[in-house]
C-alpha cells in the first residue's frame, strides 16, 4: 500500500518530463478500439487513404426520472472533477451529516432541512442513504459510444482500512434505447474494534425512448452488514487521554459491545411507463446528434472503401496480376448527372413553369462564379435538410407507474454485557437464552395511474395538468410471543399537478395528494413551487420559492415494534402536521447563493434513548416513541459564497439553525464549511486543485445512536452529551487528466490537537490522521 501511494504522489514530478519528450517517428504505437496495434505512420497512412480520420462521439446524457409520473429531469453528469475527493466520505460532500465514525456507517443530515426519509414505512434503511440510491435520486444515461466507469477510494491497511469499489456501465442500442448496470462494494474494517462495515449493491437499469411509449426500468439488490461496538465506554480516552495510566491505540480503546450486527436486505423493482397522443414537426438535430451522423456516414463510407479495394484485389489475383497501387486506391466519387436526368432536345417553351428569377424563364449562368454560388447554395440545402430530424409531440399521456419494495432487517446479538438492557420481553426467535435475532421484514406495492395533457403542445398551452390515483398494499412481520405477528396495510389516495417547466423566465408546480381510503384516510400532502429567472448586470438572477404541507400517519415501526428488548404498540399516535416556506436566491455572476426557510412543526414523532451510566459505561439501556403535542418553529438561513483570485478559489457555506424546542428538535446554530485551494495545470494536460478543507459545526445536544434498532435517538437524559466546537481538516490534490480523476489527501489533518472533541455522534470518535488516495476512470467505446 506505501509503494502504490508514493507512485502516484511521485506521478505529478513525471509529467513534465514526458511533456518534453519527442519520438522519432512523432508518436507512439496505439491500440485502437478494434484491439489492433498500429504505428503512427500507419495511422497517417490509414487516415490519408480515407481522406478522414474518424474521433468516436462521446456525447453522454443522464436524467432522473419524476418517482410518481416518470418525468425526465436532465442531471449533472457525475464525472465531474471538482471535489471528487469528498465523494468518498460517509458524512457527505461538505461534512454536513453526523455518522458513527467507520466508511459506511449509519449516519444523520445535521442540517434538518436536508433530511430525507427515502422510504417512510421501513426506517432501517434511511441512515444508509449514502448507499441505497432512490428511484427519483438515480441516472439514466443515454451514450453516443458505449461508457465505462471505475472508481476506487482506499486508506490504511488490512486491518483497519478502507476500501471502495464502484464499476458503472451505460450502452445505448440505437438512439430509443439505453441500458446498463452499476455495481458497488464498501468495505471498512474499522480503526476502533468491532467496527466492521460491509455494503453491497447491483442496479440494472434500462430505458426506451421513443415518440409514442416511453419506458424506465431499475432493478436493485442491496446488503448493508454493520458490527455494532456500542460507542467507547468513555469519551475520556480521546478527550483527556492523560487521565489513564496507560496510552490506549484506537483499536484497544474497550468498547460497549462485541459480537453484535445489524444485517439490512432489500431488493427493488421499479418500472415508469406511458403512452403518448400527439403530432409530429421537423427541428433541427443538436450537434452532438450531427457528429454522430457524420460519424455513422464515415463509417459506412469506410466499409464501402475497403469493400471496393478487397473486390479490385481480388480481380487482379485472378487475372493473374499482382494488385498495383491504383488498384488500393481508394475509388473517387464524383457529384454527376442524377439519376433518370435528360437532355434538353430544345428550348423550354416560354410558357413553362420553370424555376429562375421570373416565371417562364432559365437561370442564366454567365460566369463561374454565379455557378460555384448556385452550387453552393444548392450543397447548404442539401446538408440543412440532412441534419434535420422529425419531432414527435405529444399531447396526452397515459402513464403508469408500479414500484415493489422487499425488506428483511436483522439484529443478532451474542455477547451481551450484564444488565444492558432495561426491559426483557418474551419473544420467539431463532436464537435461545441471551443471545438476539431480532428480525423484521416488510414488502410494499404501489401502483400509480394517470392522465397527463402536456404543456408546450401549442402556443396556448402554457402548463401541463396531471391527475393520478394511487394504491399501495404494505405487509409487515415483527417476532411474537408465539412466532411471528403480520399486519397489512392498504392505502388509496388521488390527486392532481399543475406545472410549467419550459423556458427560461418563469417555472411553477403545484401538487396536492388526498389520502381517500386505508390506513392513510384524511392524509393531505400539498407541494409546490416557483423559480423567476431574469438578467441582472450580464447574467442571470434566479428567484424562487418553494414549500409543503404535509399532514400524515407516522410511520408503522413508530406505531408497532417488537423485539427482545423494546416493544410498543402506538396506535394512539396522532397525525403529523409540517409546513415548510423556502427562498432561494442564486446569482450566477457573483456565484452567490441564499437560501432561506421556515418550518412548523405539529404533533411531532420521535425516539428517545435513555440509559444510567456507571463505571462499567453505559446501562439499563432503554427506547420510547415520543410525540410533541405543541408546535414547534425552526428558522433556517444559508449563505454559499465561491470567490476566485487568479489561481487561488475559496468556497464556503455558512447555515444558520435556530429551534424553538432543543430538546425535540436540536440543531447546531453555525454550521460551516469552507474550502481553499489553488487551481492550476502541470505540463499544460494535467489539471490540479491543491488545497485544504475544513469543516465545523458549534457544539449541541446530538441525537445517538442505537444500536439495537440502527436508529437516531433524542437524548432522554437529564444530563445530556454536547458534540462539536470541533474543526476537522483535510488536505488534499486533487487531479483531473483527459478521463481519469484521482486525488491523495490526507484526512483530519489535525486529529491531536486542540480539544480533541472530534465525535460527530456522542460516543463515536472519527478516525484519527489518514492518508487516502482516489481514482476513478471512465472509458469510452
Amino acid at each position: 500500500m506505501k509503494k502504490i501511494l508514493l507512485l502516484f504522489l511521485l506521478l505529478p514530478t513525471v509529467f513534465p518530463a514526458l511533456a518534453q519528450l519527442e519520438t522519432r517517428d512523432g508518436g507512439y504505437n496505439q491500440i485502437d478500439e478494434n484491439g489492433t496495434l498500429t504505428t503512427p505512420n500507419q495511422r497517417r497512412n490509414n487516415a490519408d487513404s480515407l481522406g478522414s480520420d474518424k474521433e468516436i462521439p462521446k456525447g453522454l446524457h443522464m436524467w432522473t426520472v419524476d418517482r410518481r409520473f416518470g418525468d425526465r429531469q436532465a442531471a449533472p453528469l457525475d464525472t465531474l472533477s471538482h471535489m471528487f475527493m469528498n465523494t468518498i466520505f460517509t458524512s457527505g460532500l461538505r461534512g454536513e451529516y453526523n455518522t458513527t465514525g467507520n466508511l459506511g456507517a449509519p449516519r444523520q443530515a445535521r442540517i434538518l432541512i436536508d433530511r430525507r426519509e427515502n422510504d417512510r414505512q421501513f426506517i432501517f434503511t434511511n441512515p444508509y442513504d449514502f448507499f441505497i440510491v432512490a428511484p427519483d435520486s438515480f441516472r439514466f444515461t443515454n451514450t453516443l459510444s458505449p461508457f465505462t466507469n471505475i472508481s476506487y477510494n482506499t486508506c490504511g491497511d488490512r486491518t483497519n482500512g478502507e476500501d471502495h469499489f464502484t464499476a458503472k456501465f451505460g450502452v445505448n442500442a440505437g438512439r430509443r434505447i439505453g441500458a446498463g448496470f452499476k455495481f458497488d462494494y464498501l468495505y471498512g474494517r474499522g480503526y476502533y474494534s468491532n467496527q466492521s462495515t460491509s455494503h453491497f449493491n447491483y442496479t440494472m437499469y434500462g430505458s426506451y425512448i421513443g415518440d409514442r411509449y416511453q419506458a424506465h426500468l431499475l432493478l436493485s439488490t442491496n446488503h448493508q452488514k454493520v458490527t455494532e461496538n456500542g460507542g467507547i465506554s468513555d469519551d475520556n480516552y480521546i478527550t483527556h487521554p492523560e487521565s489513564f495510566n496507560e496510552n490506549f491505540q484506537t483499536s484497544e480503546i474497550p468498547t460497549m459491545l462485541s459480537s453484535n450486527w445489524n444485517r439490512n436486505d432489500n431488493q427493488h423493482v421499479f418500472l415508469t411507463q406511458r403512452y403518448s397522443l400527439g403530432f409530429t414537426r421537423k427541428v433541427r438535430m443538436t450537434q452532438e446528434e450531427i457528429d454522430a451522423r457524420k460519424f455513422a456516414m464515415a463509417s459506412q463510407q469506410e466499409s464501402a472503401d475497403r469493400q471496393a479495394r478487397d473486390e479490385a484485389a481480388k480481380t487482379a489475383r485472378k487475372q493473374g496480376r499482382k494488385p498495383s497501387t491504383q488498384d488500393l486506391k481508394a475509388p473517387a466519387t464524383f457529384a454527376g448527372r442524377p439519376d433518370g436526368a435528360r437532355i434538353a432536345e430544345g428550348p423550354a417553351h416560354p410558357d413553362s413553369a420553370t424555376v429562375g428569377p421570373t416565371a417562364g424563364q432559365r437561370i442564366a449562368v454567365d460566369s463561374k462564379a454565379t455557378a460555384d454560388s448556385l452550387l453552393s447554395a444548392a450543397k447548404k440545402a442539401a446538408e440543412d435538410t440532412a441534419w434535420l430530424k422529425t419531432e414527435y409531440v405529444p399531447v396526452t399521456s397515459f402513464i403508469h407507474t408500479a414500484e415493489l419494495n422487499s425488506y428483511r432487517r436483522i439484529y443478532e446479538a451474542y455477547a451481551t454485557p450484564a444488565n444492558y438492557y432495561l426491559d426483557k420481553f418474551t419473544v420467539q426467535e431463532k436464537l435461545p437464552g441471551d443471545s438476539i435475532y431480532d428480525q423484521t421484514r416488510h414488502w410494499s406495492l404501489r401502483n400509480t395511474f394517470a392522465v397527463s395533457l402536456l404543456e408546450g403542445f401549442n402556443k396556448w398551452a402554457k402548463a401541463g395538468l396531471k391527475g393520478f390515483l394511487t394504491h399501495e398494499l404494505r405487509h409487515f412481520t415483527l417476532p411474537d410471543a408465539t412466532g411471528d405477528r403480520s399486519w397489512n396495510e392498504n392505502a388509496v389516495s388521488v390527486g392532481g399537478q399543475l406545472g410549467k417547466t419550459a423556458g427560461r423566465t418563469v417555472h411553477y408546480h403545484a401538487l396536492a395528494e388526498f389520502g381517500i381510503a386505508g390506513i392513510n384516510a384524511g392524509e393531505l400532502h400539498l407541494d409546490g413551487g416557483a423559480d423567476l429567472n431574469f438578467p441582472l448586470l450580464g447574467d442571470t438572477m434566479t428567484l424562487a420559492a418553494t414549500g409543503f404541507y404535509h399532514r400524515e400517519k407516522p410511520g408503522f415501526y413508530y406505531r408497532h415494534y417488537q423485539s427482545r428488548h423494546y416493544w410498543w404498540d402506538n396506535d394512539g399516535l396522532s397525525m403529523t402536521d409540517h409546513l415548510r416556506l423556502q427562498g432561494i436566491l442564486r446569482y450566477r455572476k457573483t456565484r452567490t447563493t441564499l437560501r432561506v426557510a421556515v418550518d412548523e412543526l405539529r404533533n411531532h414523532a420521535y425516539f428517545a434513548a435513555t440509559y444510567t451510566t456507571s463505571s462499567s459505561g453505559r446501562l439499563y439501556n432503554a427506547l420510547a416513541v415520543k410525540q410533541k403535542s405543541g408546535a414547534i418553529s425552526l428558522l433556517t438561513a444559508e449563505l454559499a459564497q465561491d470567490l476566485t483570485f487568479g489561481p487561488l478559489n475559496w468556497e464556503s457555506v455558512v447555515t444558520f439553525q435556530k429551534s424553538t424546542d432543543d430538546d425535540v428538535l436540536p440543531a447546531p446554530t453555525i454550521n460551516v464549511y469552507t474550502n481553499l485551494y489553488l487551481r492550476f495545470k502541470i505540463a499544460r494536460v494535467l489539471k490540479c486543485d491543491f488545497g485544504g478543507d475544513a469543516r465545523y459545526f458549534t457544539s449541541y445536544t446530538a441525537p445517538e445512536y442505537v444500536p439495537g434498532i440502527g436508529q437516531y435517538a433524542l437524548q432522554g437524559n437529564e444530563s445530556k452529551v454536547k458534540v462539536g466546537n470541533y474543526p476537522i481538516v483535510n488536505v488534499y490534490a486533487n487531479f483531473h487528466l483527459q478521463h481519469t480523476r484521482f486525488f491523495v489527501m490526507m484526512s483530519h489533518a489535525n486529529a491531536g490537537s486542540g480539544k480533541k472533541n472530534y465525535f460527530l455522534a456522542p460516543h463515536y470518535p472519527l478516525n484519527g490522521s489518514t492518508i487516502r488516495f482516489g481514482l476513478s476512470w471512465n472509458f469510452y467505446n
